[in-house]
């Protein structure tokens, strides 16, 4: 390869480079130099090298076509601390092995038998709302989503703990604040509260997984669930060998968060878009009403509701829940005119090309009607990547677009949200795209519709994992 030559990139500040830029405002440093210095654009995190990717072919490119000169970044060093070695953060071959021991539990026969929890769920929460009442919407999705993920994937119920795993998860999450921080392992070695605060969250969450490893593995019984599948996969590819309870727990882990943590934040920032847009969600009330005729949806009404899928996809665009991509480069990388050195970052980030106008004409305007399969089909694929692409894209995926969909026609069949009047909106970039001030919504029951009766439901739910 030829000598390295950088790509332009925005003024950088002695030492510290574009980090104190990027701590205090993300979205913007990463949107603002794509639009000014193109598809590949250089920023310094200290003294690492960090390139932006902003062309579908590049990021196509890192993460399928050359995946394998690639790994994870720093977050992965941060993340393992607490998810381990599980899904998100192993690598090479060992995360092949578990990927292939922990996939028959996301094919599409068992996320199907997965709908009746998802939407037994939802009508139980929106039965317990009332209307003109203001909620954080925020709050109940997130307390929404973390139920299903314990029922389908591990049959526990923590429904009950949904607050104290809350507050957990949110400590947790602070602690990724130091992934760019050049000072962050010497931070880790004080006695900081904060390091106090992290490792009591990573102990609570550890409590409820290591419960519920030990419930299945005292019945012995093949609950049909995710944790049931992996503790008796055997590794027929490889080494022929099983899952031991740290393994267990890591994977457990990784998907105990991931599964609810984005998926909440989606929904979320549906319905703040929905009740800013009143003639979507007119033509979304009239998909609903016409597919399900006032019954609660089933597995097989996820293809028949299009038009939800598409206002869903259109809120994943705006509101990307894993807004950005790190990957560290392991031998010297051409792209385009540019030599990207090896131990060189890689960022590729949802939010800046789901916001390029190349793509998505007028690129802040909530339109579902982007995701007919004509406009899909006029666009490169990685112009939209909420869920990664490659051997490493999101295991659940499939299982995340049934929720969605699933669990806003529940919801908006009976119910219309109104934001709050003092309610301030503005994402904040954690590992997710998180409301900053949570959402206050005022509930408004639809004309002419009553609770569901979830009763009848509820047998279906029990059928699923028993």
């Amino acid at each position: 390869m030829t000598a390295a030559v950088y790509p332009s990139g925005p003024k950088r500040m002695p030492f510290v480079g574009h980090l104190t830029k990027f701590r205090r405002d993300p979205l913007k440093l990463l949107l603002d130099s794509a639009r000014e210095y193109g598809d590949v654009v250089h920023l310094r995190f200290g003294p690492q090298d960090v390139y932006l990717l902003n062309h579908p072919d590049y990021i196509r490119d890192v993460l399928v076509t050359n995946s394998r000169n690639f790994v994870k970044s720093r977050g992965l060093v941060v993340a393992k601390k607490f998810l381990g070695e599980g899904l998100l953060t192993s690598e090479g071959e060992f995360h092949r092995r578990q990927r292939r021991l922990a996939q028959p539990a996301f094919h599409r026969q068992r996320i199907n038998a997965y709908a009746a929890v998802m939407v037994d769920y939802a009508a139980r929460t929106q039965n317990r709302w009332q209307a003109d009442e203001t909620l954080d919407i925020w709050q109940e999705m997130m307390r929404l989503t973390l139920a299903i993920v314990g029922k389908t994937l591990f049959d526990a119920d923590v429904e009950a703990e949904a607050s104290e795993i809350g507050k957990a998860l949110t400590s947790v999450m602070q602690l990724f604040n130091r992934i760019t921080n050049p000072f962050g392992g010497l931070l880790e070695k004080l006695p900081l509260p904060s390091n106090t605060r992290w490792l009591m969250a990573k102990e609570r969450l550890d409590s409820t997984i290591y419960r519920i490893i030990n419930e299945h593995r005292a019945t012995g019984v093949d609950r049909g669930d995710l944790l049931s599948i992996l503790m008796a996969a055997q590794d027929e590819e490889g080494d022929g060998g099983s899952m031991t309870d740290t393994q267990l727990r890591d994977e457990a882990m990784t998907l105990f968060v991931a599964g609810h943590e984005t998926t909440a934040n989606a929904l979320t920032w549906t319905w703040y878009l929905l009740s800013q847009h009143p003639d979507v969600e007119a033509k979304l009330h009239e998909e609903i009403d016409s597919v399900l005729a006032g019954r609660l949806p089933t597995a097989d009404d996820f293809p028949k509701l299009r038009y939800t899928e598409m206002v869903f996809a259109e809120s994943m665009r705006l509101y990307p829940p894993a807004w950005t991509l790190g990957r560290r480069v392991l031998s010297d990388y051409q792209v385009g005119q540019y030599v990207l050195a090896a131990g060189s970052i890689v960022l590729m980030s949802s939010w800046v090309t789901h916001h390029d106008p190349r793509y998505f004409p007028e690129p802040f305007k909530f339109d579902p009607e982007r995701w007919t399969l004509e406009a899909r089909e006029s666009r490169p694929k990685f112009s939209y990547f909420p869920f990664g692409g490659g051997p490493r894209v999101c295991i659940g995926e499939q299982f995340a677009w049934m929720e969605g969909v699933l669990l806003i026609a529940t919801i908006a069949q009976q119910w219309k949200m109104r934001l709050a009047p003092d309610q301030i909106v503005e994402p904040k970039a954690m590992i997710t795209l998180r409301p900053r001030h949570g959402m206050q919504m005022v509930l408004e029951r639809r004309a002419g519709v009553y609770p569901s009766e979830s009763r009848g439901l509820n047998r279906a739910a029990e059928l699923v994992l028993s």
